[in-house]
């Protein structure tokens, strides 16, 4: 995902809209908690992700909004998926997630949006997600944790996808790919409208 600035949106649903609010004081607190757990100080975790002290340190008190691709940079330093850096409780038993009451990662002003259709609590190997590319779009991705593979389905349009220096391949609608996602990769929309894609993020070891 690209360097660029981050929302968490609903369509109208107000428990959400204070969730979004919210955003920056649970990416906080989740990054303080992971980086104790995994023994790293600002200095350490700094140099490991090239992510500056001060702004860890904004970002662990709440005071700064990262952008997605920041955040991917310290997930993969300190080897946790993305997902664990704005997770929130959530109830045991069966969950549904509404269309309506999603909760959106968007980048780009938009031009990109991620949707989590799994709930970010315990301990899994897979994540899923809906990913939703605007016409013409090219969203850059950083590198992931070794050994992470991305599984994706086109469920509508067309893309590229372009993994490290492997030959971009294209893709329509019902088409599906494999690749090696800890190396840079990119999704690219190729037509002149909206392109829906899912994927399936899979992880070496148990995470969570």
């Amino acid at each position: 995902m690209s360097d660029a600035s981050f929302r968490l949106s609903s369509d109208g649903d107000s428990e959400h809209s204070h969730l979004a609010a919210d955003l920056p004081a649970i990416v906080g607190k989740n990054l303080r908690r992971l980086r104790i757990r995994q023994g790293y100080s600002l200095e350490r975790l700094a140099k490991h992700s090239g992510v500056s002290r001060a702004m860890l340190g904004q970002i662990e008190t709440g005071k700064s909004a990262p952008t997605i691709g920041l955040l991917w940079k310290v997930a993969t330093a300190l080897g946790v998926p993305f997902a664990n850096l704005i997770a929130t409780d959530e109830a045991h038993g069966p969950l549904v997630f509404r269309r309506n009451n999603a909760k959106l990662l968007s980048s780009n002003q938009g031009q990109f949006t991620s949707r989590a259709l799994f709930p970010f609590d315990g301990e899994r190997q897979v994540e899923f997600y809906e990913l939703r590319l605007a016409p013409l779009h090219r969203e850059e991705a950083e590198a992931h944790a070794a050994g992470t593979r991305e599984n994706l389905v086109v469920a509508k349009g067309a893309i590229e996808v372009t993994a490290g220096h492997e030959r971009p391949t294209i893709l329509t609608e019902g088409d599906a790919i494999l690749f090696e996602a800890d190396v840079p990769h990119s999704y690219r929309n190729l037509g002149t409208e909206e392109a829906v894609v899912f994927l399936v993020m899979t992880y070496v070891e148990s995470i969570g």
